[in-house]
């Protein structure tokens, strides 16, 4: 095992450079499905390490509850400086899968409450509330989901920026971007290395949808001028605690997540060419392929530290 088990704790650096030029460089969809992929291998792998180095840190611990052969000496010693990392591995485990269930808890009761708050309305798609502070947002859902947005916002907007809100909402929901944008929050939980790449990922889950309610009401225009009119209209009022959810991973808001000058900068500009991988000889094509190297050294890194402590433990404890 050796050195190799520290190696998915830090491997989480090589996605740096990919969460920077895959905005610009990658279509939304392709960016979002790449990162999240990246971010979620590379915390799983840091938690196993973790997870590994504990129990090389309780193996010294007086009176701890493991079997006696798990005290052995080649148990410590499969990992170097095992009476630092050990023990330091211990809380700092323990904190991880605090902040994890923190986060998912908090995930089900923001999503809860705007449930609980719409309860007494129509079970329609759409969600028009009386209100004099202008919002929208997604709220996913079963079967499909609803789409919530305020009277305020909608006078602000003309009918087909009004479609354009709409067409936004229901590409959150039909994408299911609630999920990459948990993922990425829990592995940035888990790695906070991983950060870049959650930032990354709760832009490029607005230009996804901003990219399919483009397609949806044929005008690039018409989506970027609703995104403005929407972030000004916004911006001249709090809205009410469970309409600010967008930077949440249950609510996705439609003007209020990402920063909103890009967006309709990417709008007005070029449609994004839609590849499953970046071109190879480009920064974003390399950027890319180190990621993708760092993820799977990662992986390999972890199963082989997971399979060689197996193989001491077993060697170690009478079953």
């Amino acid at each position: 095992m050796g050195v190799f088990v520290f190696l998915p704790l830090v491997l989480p650096l090589s996605a740096w450079p990919v969460a920077r030029l895959a905005e610009p460089h990658l279509h939304p969809r392709t960016a979002t499905r790449l990162l999240t992929a990246f971010a979620t291998v590379m915390a799983v792998c840091s938690t196993l390490c973790l997870a590994l180095l504990m129990i090389v840190g309780t193996a010294q611990l007086p009176g701890n509850p493991l079997p006696d052969g798990w005290s052995d000496p080649e148990v410590r010693a499969a990992v170097p400086y095992d009476e630092i990392a050990g023990k330091a591995a211990i809380p700092a485990l323990a904190l991880v899968l605090a902040v994890c269930a923190r986060t998912l808890w908090r995930h089900h009761r923001i999503t809860r409450r705007a449930r609980r708050a719409l309860a007494g309305l129509p079970s329609s798609t759409v969600v028009v509330l009386p209100e004099e502070r202008p919002y929208a947002y997604a709220l996913p859902g079963r079967p499909r989901g609803r789409v919530v947005v305020t009277t305020a916002l909608l006078r602000g907007l003309i009918p087909p920026e009004r479609r354009a809100l709409f067409a936004h909402e229901r590409a959150h929901l039909t994408a299911r971007h609630h999920r990459y944008l948990l993922a990425v929050r829990l592995a940035a939980r888990a790695n906070p290395f991983l950060r870049p790449l959650r930032t990354a990922v709760t832009y490029t889950t607005e230009r996804w949808a901003d990219e399919d309610a483009a397609r949806s009401v044929g005008s690039r225009p018409v989506v970027a001028r609703a995104i403005g009119k929407a972030a000004l209209l916004s911006g001249a009022g709090a809205a009410p605690a469970f309409a600010g959810f967008s930077a949440s991973p249950g609510l996705s808001g439609f003007a209020s997540a990402g920063p909103v000058p890009r967006r309709v900068a990417a709008l007005l500009g070029p449609a994004p060419v839609a590849r499953t991988w970046p071109p190879v000889f480009t920064s974003v094509g390399l950027a890319a392929w180190g990621a993708a190297v760092g993820t799977l050294v990662s992986a390999m890194s972890s199963a082989n530290s997971a399979v060689t402590m197996f193989l001491i433990l077993h060697a170690a404890t009478p079953f």
